[in-house]
């Protein structure tokens, strides 16, 4: 066995045995983020910029007892691209996160720019990111998706471990009202991540085909085991929402003894939810999970000054109290400050413990 914990796996062609190594603890042994010890066992769901920033903040205070559950349905770009080319999992959401494992030293950061360049050209290879390609061809060479993230996370000293939440390629369809500004009474169906994400109209119900994918088995461990999981912030209908459309995920999401954080965004997103108040992303949320319970929801204090009746009720329905905590950006964009999000999560994290009733 080597270290790690992972049997030696063979590519897809018959060569000789690669020697696949996991970042962080082997599967089953305890480490410091075991219930009761050391620093908590956090998951985080989602996909995209969103995941990013949180997982530039959870990486400084959780060690490396840290899992991202990406997204797989992004059909745009390098990623869908290479998915159309080669049918195989868009890797540009994971690729996102693996970045935002790399350490602040100057190999993590030298790393995260690498995996995040994109090639200028007149050629096949123009906006290709490096990171794609690279994790396209551990795929190839493996034949095991856990296993190549795991060598690419390894490789770049990511600081936790990234995992797809399914197995399969996913296409993301959306029932939109008024998408068709003749007829902004009717409501139409709109299919593919990258269309949905720039959608006019307004956003009723996603869905994923196949209807009910395979989630990794690893994912589902990691929130069964976890301490807490954390869902948000991102793109709502198409980076959130998502992870909650995936049977096994929603099982363990529902049924873990951690404590869940439902992280907001700071703003509406122009196109994907256009006029949604804080309230209305809870809402929409529950309407797709109508049995998830939260601890915690996250909200910036000035995005949510405005709302503070409204928000306080949407997450009394769904169990959980609201914090709020001053997390963006100082530039006024609508971004999440990694240090500031850092210290709002340890805050939650010490103010609720990691097991058992708090309330």
């Amino acid at each position: 066995m080597p270290p790690g914990g992972r049997e030696p796996r063979r590519s897809p062609g018959g060569a000789r045995p690669v020697r696949v190594l996991r970042p962080g603890r082997a599967p089953g042994r305890p480490g410091r983020g075991a219930r009761g010890a050391g620093p908590p066992k956090v998951v985080a769901l989602g996909g995209g910029r969103g995941l990013s920033a949180s997982l530039t903040a959870l990486r400084r205070i959780t060690g490396e007892d840290l899992t991202a559950v990406v997204t797989v349905a992004d059909d745009g770009g390098s990623s869908g691209r290479l998915r159309d080319e080669l049918g195989v999992l868009p890797p540009g959401d994971l690729r996102k996160a693996l970045a935002a494992l790399c350490g602040d030293d100057e190999w993590g950061r030298t790393w995260a720019r690498l995996v995040q360049h994109r090639f200028t050209s007149r050629g096949e290879l123009h906006d290709h990111a490096v990171g794609n390609l690279l994790i396209v061809a551990l795929w190839e060479q493996l034949g095991d998706h856990v296993a190549a993230l795991d060598l690419v996370g390894r490789l770049l000293g990511a600081r936790g471990r990234v995992l797809p939440m399914a197995g399969v390629p996913l296409e993301l369809c959306a029932e939109v009202r008024g998408h068709d500004p003749a007829r902004p009474g009717e409501t139409s169906l709109v299919c593919g991540q990258a269309t949905v994400a720039l959608t006019s109209g307004e956003v009723q119900r996603v869905r994923l085909t196949p209807p009910d994918p395979p989630a990794v088995p690893e994912a589902v461990a990691a929130i069964r085991e976890a301490d807490w999981v954390i869902l948000g912030p991102g793109s709502w209908f198409t980076s959130v929402i998502p992870h909650l459309l995936v049977p096994d995920l929603l099982s363990a999401l529902t049924e873990t003894r951690a404590r869940r954080v439902l992280c907001l965004n700071l703003a509406p997103q122009p196109g994907e939810t256009d006029g949604f108040s804080p309230q209305r992303h809870v809402e929409v949320l529950v309407q797709h999970a109508p049995k998830l319970t939260f601890d915690v929801v996250l909200a910036d204090t000035a995005a949510t000054r405005d709302h503070q009746a409204g928000l306080e009720e949407a997450a009394e329905r769904i169990g959980a109290v609201v914090q709020r905590a001053p997390v963006a950006a100082r530039d006024t964009t609508p971004r999440h400050d990694p240090e500031l999000l850092a210290a709002a999560y340890d805050r939650i994290f010490r103010m609720h413990g990691r097991i058992g009733p708090w309330r």
